[in-house]
């Protein structure tokens, strides 16, 4: 869990709800109807922008934002050290037993190309190739985030001018223009929300996540070459600390 994203969906919809009551309370700032125009006007308008299925589908994208999987940098250069001492001692045949017990799919499957003898060309190309693809799924979940927080406010704006066309026309009956009113009103505020605490958030979180996911598999393309070509433990870990910052970088060899 996502210490960081989890504080800021509390914080945020935290201090929007405290001004709201005490300003006077909740119920005055619930209006089904306003609802309706935002939420639905949303979804269907990112429908109509996108395959329902891409739109579907990104809903298993969201758990990346609260969620991460990623190895962490220091991880990946450890394991790749410990593979290149037992490669180097017992040949990259050796490293058939430890393939199994690597969780990551990405790392096993290099490595597994790397033991079957495929040339480090081959293999770079092979990884890269699924690493474009991977950026490519990232890309369209932010993207379609991105794309409702465009929508959302615009909808607000249109049930605004709903609400006004609706007062303007009861003008004679004062009894109505508080409800109409308030559908002009809160449809702006529903379609800043949805934009501003929700989807435009979530769409760079998601790009963030991409760009660790993407350097953790960079690192690991670089740690397989180096075990298909049977680097020293030692070079291995200096090219994997090049995709670090300087005070990051923390060496098993001293």
């Amino acid at each position: 869990m996502d210490i960081a994203t989890v504080l800021g969906i509390v914080s945020a919809f935290g201090l929007v709800l405290v001004a709201i009551f005490m300003g006077g309370g909740l119920i005055l700032f619930v209006n089904v109807p306003s609802l309706m125009i935002v939420v639905g006007g949303t979804l269907g308008t990112t429908m109509i922008n996108y395959p329902l299925k891409e739109v579907v589908g990104v809903l298993k994208v969201v758990k990346n934002v609260f969620f991460t999987r990623v190895l962490s940098s220091k991880d990946i250069i450890k394991e790749f050290v410990e593979f290149s001492n037992k490669a180097r001692r017992e040949g990259i045949l050796a490293l058939e037993s430890e393939v199994k017990s690597v969780d990551e799919d990405f790392l096993r499957k290099g490595i597994q190309l790397s033991i079957d003898g495929l040339e480090p060309e081959s293999i770079r190309e092979i990884l890269e190739t699924e690493i474009s693809s991977v950026q490519d799924r990232h890309r369209l979940g932010a993207e379609i985030f991105t794309t409702m927080g465009t929508f959302a406010p615009a909808l607000g704006m249109v049930g605004t001018l709903i609400g006004l066309v609706q007062m303007l026309q009861t003008m004679s009956d004062p009894s109505s223009i508080g409800p109409a009113m308030a559908v002009a009103l809160l449809t702006t505020f529903y379609g800043s929300i949805m934009a501003n605490i929700v989807c435009m958030p979530m769409a760079g979180k998601l790009r963030t996540r991409s760009s660790e996911e993407v350097l953790a598999k960079e690192m690991m393309i670089e740690g397989v070459i180096c075990l298909s070509t049977g680097e020293n433990p030692r070079i291995v870990e200096q090219k994997l600390h090049a995709f670090l910052a300087p005070g990051q970088r923390e060496s098993q060899f001293e």
